[in-house]
């Protein structure tokens, strides 16, 4: 049994992962930590981090990135496992996060979903046989309308994924309107789509001489990235001092 503390308890995300946990019989939330006890947590919430000192295995974070600074200090302190889902961290902050992995197991990854990071896995063995034989690659992101960035953080990380099998090769192109030119032979297209209420989708095309491959990733739920959180910690608990990532996850699956 993985005993886990929840930072954010009461958000979106934790409390989508204070759910999944109840019905997982190999992990147990033993407290949250908030800014609020809002009394509808089924284990106890600490509005000062400081004062939650139960015992645990690994912690979860999916809050803002105003609090990292001081939970990575928390973390670090007690030698505590962590999981950081938490985006929008600046270059600062990024910098704290690989210095604390010396002293404490950090896992961190642009996403948490096992399907992307395993489409991610599978991508780099298809663009050692594809990119080498001249098929270009293109990334399609879909997202909902609200969504501030493009392109998103998942599109980014599937580009890296494809370059770094490529020896990172490669370069970006984000915007062809303004190129009237052929297509680079060492060039990886994103593109970015924004409407309604789409949650995730991720397309990576090869194309070459008279055909296509597709890989696809659709997200129909936010669940997927709670899942993947709570199988991070799992992974995580009793890991040494090290950055990881949800490649990690993936191959001690295999």
């Amino acid at each position: 049994m993985v005993k886990i503390i929840m930072h954010g308890c009461n958000g979106h995300m934790g409390q989508v992962i204070s759910g999944l946990v109840e019905k997982d019989p190999d992990a147990e939330i033993v407290a949250g930590i908030d800014v609020a006890d809002q009394g509808k947590n089924s284990y106890p919430v600490y509005t000062n981090m400081e004062e939650c000192q139960v015992e645990a295995d690994a912690l979860i974070d999916f809050s803002s990135a105003k609090a990292t600074d001081a939970l990575l200090a928390y973390c670090e302190k007690r030698k505590l496992p962590v999981v950081l889902c938490t985006t929008g961290l600046s270059e600062e902050q990024l910098a704290k996060v690989e210095e604390t992995s010396k002293n404490v197991a950090v896992l961190k990854s642009a996403n948490m979903s096992l399907g992307i990071n395993t489409l991610m896995k599978l991508l780099q063995d298809a663009a050692k046989v594809l990119a080498t034989a001249g098929f270009d690659m293109e990334i399609v992101e879909k997202h909902h309308r609200l969504k501030l960035d493009a392109p998103s953080g998942t599109a980014l990380a599937l580009a890296d994924s494809l370059n770094e099998a490529m020896d990172n090769q490669y370069h970006y192109i984000y915007d062809r309107s303004q190129r009237r030119e052929m297509r680079d032979d060492k060039e990886i297209g994103i593109s970015a789509v924004r409407g309604g209420t789409i949650v995730g989708e991720h397309e990576v095309i090869f194309a070459g001489t008279d055909e296509v491959i597709t890989f696809s990733h659709t997200a129909y739920s936010r669940a997927i990235f709670g899942k993947g959180a709570i199988q991070a910690a799992k992974y995580l608990a009793g890991k040494p001092a090290g950055f990881y990532h949800m490649s990690d996850v993936i191959n001690a699956q295999v």
